[in-house]
């Protein structure tokens, strides 16, 4: 068992005390605190609306201002229509359930900090088109379009992405660009795919 699984899965009581998870990092992300002082958010539907999302929905939750731990009440394929761009000190966190973030643009982790992802697949990610995507509760932004990474994280720091699926998307797998620190990747599987990772 390696070391990031030995911290949290030896632990009979992991499904109530999910930010525990926050002290297992290793390495250059170490520090990164997700969602770990902020309330419990379930996302309890698949559904997805770019501009206008519904509370429930995973993209209601990664928006939020506050630390928020997201957690899923069911299995389910989320197919989103536009990027989902996360903001500062959320935790995604698929254990438990299985989620799948496919067959549509996927996620963007840009200018902010504090982001854990762990334990949900992402695959066959299609590049996003230009328009009017909401970053946060009193914000919506015009996008130009993603290019149909999985992951794309961009000038970035305190981030960790652990124990994902990913493959098949349009683009990169998962991209950690303009000058993005503090970044770990840890116990990922990476399948069905050429270009797999840019650093830079």
């Amino acid at each position: 068992m390696n070391v990031v699984d030995s911290c949290w899965r030896t632990k009979s009581n992991w499904a109530t005390n999910r930010r525990a998870l926050a002290d297992c990092a290793v390495g250059y992300g170490k520090d990164a605190l997700g969602g770990k002082y902020g309330r419990t958010y379930v996302v309890t539907t698949s559904n997805d609306d770019s501009v206008n999302p519904k509370p429930g929905s995973l993209r209601y939750g990664v928006i939020q201002t506050q630390p928020l731990w997201i957690v899923f009440a069911k299995d389910m394929v989320i197919t989103l229509k536009n990027e989902l761009i996360m903001n500062s000190f959320k935790t995604i966190d698929g254990r438990g359930a299985k989620v799948e973030i496919a067959y549509g643009p996927c996620i963007t982790v840009q200018g902010v900090s504090h982001v854990i992802i762990h334990g949900i697949s992402i695959h066959d990610c299609k590049p996003g088109k230009g328009g009017n995507v909401r970053s946060t509760p009193t914000h919506i932004g015009k996008r130009r379009g993603c290019d149909g990474d999985a992951i794309a994280v961009f000038a970035s720091s305190h981030v960790w992405i652990d124990h994902c699926f990913l493959a098949r998307s349009a683009d990169g797998l998962l991209d950690v660009t303009h000058a993005s620190t503090a970044v770990t990747i840890t116990n990922n599987y990476f399948s069905q795919h050429d270009k797999v990772s840019i650093k830079g």
